[in-house]
């Protein structure tokens, strides 16, 4: 096994500098954005590509490739190479950003033989982190110079009521017809169903957690979108699967496109 949580404490300093990035222009609503359009019709940010920028950087000191959403994209050749590379998600929830309804994240994972074995979510407006490893799952608060506290809470949390209804997670943008039907089918099995919505990768956390017992994904994601949440529901106890197959969902595949998945 390759020597992951020895590097966990630079995801960790990488993901609060991003956001730190991040917020300098989420802060400065009248400034220029620098809004484009992607080939996917997705938005990109001026915020996208500064937290790209101290990703790119920051990791440039370890071992391991990047694989960013803003950065550049090797194709399968050269990737399939890569048995340890760091998947990274500089903005998770761009739409939430210029929403300004601070539901974005920073993923920062590291991927090794397609599985993730270290994760860090940084959520800049809520100064909260997430992180996940071998040796467990983790939330802390972060204060405004960016220093992580010590307070650290284990997860799944100890203080959520055991007789809580059975509750769904789902996007707050892509609640598609797929999605809407599982809900109905929980609904039957469970009687009383919470549906809650998130943005970003805060949908993840919330199984990790223990808040919400299941998030259907049952609309497009891409690997960068998902691996840092995958390592921390691992570490919490959690499932990532295929909807269809019921296997792990793996990472560095020639279509970097997930399939629909559960988390559970």
């Amino acid at each position: 096994m390759i020597p992951a949580e020895k590097h966990l404490p630079l995801a960790i300093r990488t993901a609060v500098a991003a956001g730190q990035a991040i917020m300098e222009i989420y802060d400065s609503p009248d400034s220029d954005w620098q809004v484009e359009r992607k080939a996917d019709n997705s938005p990109l940010t001026l915020a996208d590509r500064r937290a790209h920028a101290v990703i790119a950087e920051a990791l440039m000191t370890t071992p391991w490739p990047l694989l960013s959403e803003e950065g550049a994209h090797e194709n399968y050749e050269v990737r399939r190479e890569w048995q340890t590379l760091w998947i990274a998600d500089p903005l998770d929830g761009t739409k939430e950003f210029l929403k300004r309804n601070g539901e974005f994240t920073v993923n920062i994972a590291l991927v090794h033989k397609g599985v993730p074995v270290l994760g860090v979510i940084y959520v800049p407006v809520a100064r909260r982190i997430y992180w996940g490893s071998e040796a467990g799952a983790f939330r802390a608060a972060v204060s405004e110079d960016g220093t992580v506290s010590p307070d650290v809470e284990a997860l799944p949390l100890s203080t959520l009521p055991e007789d809580r209804p059975f509750t769904v997670v789902a996007s707050r943008s892509h609640l598609s017809a797929e999605t809407e039907a599982f809900v109905e089918a929980c609904r039957r099995e469970h009687g009383e169903v919470i549906l809650r919505s998130a943005g970003s990768s805060l949908k993840i956390c919330l199984v990790a957690e223990g808040v919400a017992d299941v998030y259907p994904r049952l609309a497009p994601t891409m690997e960068w979108d998902t691996a840092a949440g995958h390592a921390i529901a691992l570490a919490a106890g959690r499932e990532v699967v295929d909807a269809e197959t019921g296997c792990p969902v793996v990472y560095n595949k020639a279509d970097l496109l997930n399939p629909f998945f559960f988390v559970r």
